[in-house]
């Protein structure tokens, strides 16, 4: 993590392809660009890996969350359910469509309690979006399941988890439809850029016209069909250019997992010196897609003094909950209400009065665990050199 440390001659040969034609909008200019369609391609192919029929490009992972959000038909009044540490995309873009997010509980996965799900559920419940954080799996099949029970479709945030499994079946694949982020720091990246798999054709339909404005893309498939419109839309359209990287990026992902899995081995087998510790729970270890390694120290303190000696050492770990980005005490503009909206929209509505307010310490038993947990970005390109210096500085923190 991330794909800019492969970029090469593939993504070199991809945009050229582009700049040849002159055409960098995804629809239409057939003549002109003569047969290269590179969003297309990178829907198709990127549906083709993920074992899934059908596949929705867009400009971030944030949109393919909207865009997603949208198409299940959510909006003001409904909750949709999300866990509280996520990156702060998830609940913005549950937020931006007037619907209310509600935070679950973490376990030792790091991801969504299912436990804790089924008390969050209300008859209001619109969407339950589990994440799969840090690049591996959420309990998506015990989600899924309980999702079922009440009849709420589930949308699989993958944004940080491309090529992760579980029992060879891609996460992404479990719930209605799974979203994607290919921005600058993502195992595949394009820059900017999401995507939207789903194994359901008219969905994906939705989606697809939605993305563009709503036009119709029955007719004339490549452009962008008649002008025939079912309901609004919006512009969330990839350009050529990003599923040109795209294209080359996802022919290289399963490569970069490799070595991303063999890389993190051996930080954690250097970790494991450390006495007391403990590691994240992982559904499916060989579908892990390897992009940080979480451990469990014996408590907050014990959190401290390690980190201090790996920092010491030039090797600090993240402690998530101090993060702004990613945990849901941190989240100041969310818990104070903050938008710059003049009615005070989405935290207040049109009689003027409060629709909800979040408390910080809502979620205990995520604090008990983020408050105790450190994590190592891995990167694909590690050198000897920098391994050894981690392993070295985790063996010293070990004796604290």
């Amino acid at each position: 993590m991330p794909g800019f440390e492969v970029f090469g001659n593939e993504e070199k040969k991809e945009i050229q392809d582009v700049l040849d034609t002159g055409v960098l909008f995804r629809y239409e200019f057939a003549e002109q660009r003569k047969g290269v369609f590179k969003v297309r391609e990178f829907e198709e192919k990127f549906g083709q890996y993920c074992g899934t029929g059908f596949a929705q490009a867009v400009t971030s992972g944030t949109s393919a969350l909207k865009v997603a959000l949208t198409a299940l038909g959510v909006g003001p009044g409904d909750e949709v359910i999300t866990q509280g540490f996520t990156f702060v995309a998830t609940w913005e873009a549950i937020l931006e469509l007037g619907a209310q997010p509600v935070f679950t509980e973490i376990d030792a996965t790091l991801n969504m309690a299912p436990a804790d799900l089924k008390k969050k559920i209300t008859s209001k419940t619109r969407c339950i979006v589990p994440v799969h954080m840090l690049g591996a799996q959420a309990r998506i099949e015990e989600i899924v399941e309980i999702a079922q029970t009440h009849a709420i479709p589930v949308l699989e945030d993958t944004a940080q988890a491309a090529g992760g499994r579980i029992r060879g079946r891609h996460l992404g694949t479990f719930g209605r439809c799974g979203t994607f982020s290919f921005d600058a720091v993502k195992t595949m990246t394009t820059g900017e850029g999401g995507m939207i798999i789903t194994a359901d054709e008219a969905f994906w339909r939705v989606m697809s016209e939605y993305q563009d404005h709503g036009h119709d893309h029955i007719i004339n498939p490549g452009g962008r069909g008649g002008e025939g419109r079912r309901f609004i839309g919006s512009n969330y359209r990839m350009m050529e250019l990003q599923g040109a990287i795209g294209l080359a990026q996802l022919a290289k992902l399963d490569t970069m997992i490799i070595a991303m899995q063999k890389n993190k081995a051996t930080i954690k087998e250097a970790a494991s010196s450390i006495p007391g510790v403990g590691f994240r729970t992982l559904i499916d270890e060989k579908g892990d897609t390897a992009t940080h390694l979480a451990f469990f120290l014996q408590d907050s303190e014990h959190c401290r003094r390690v980190n201090e000696v790996l920092r010491a050492e030039g090797c600090g770990a993240i402690n998530f909950s101090e993060n702004a980005w990613h945990y849901f005490p941190q989240w100041e503009h969310l818990l104070n209400s903050r938008t710059l909206t003049s009615s005070g929209w989405p935290f207040t509505g049109a009689d003027g009065k409060r629709r909800f307010v979040y408390d910080p310490e809502s979620l205990p038993d995520s604090a008990e665990i983020m408050n105790r947990t450190l994590v190592f970005p891995v990167s694909v390109k590690m050198s000897q050199e920098r391994l050894d210096s981690m392993c070295l500085a985790l063996n010293k923190a070990g004796k604290v």
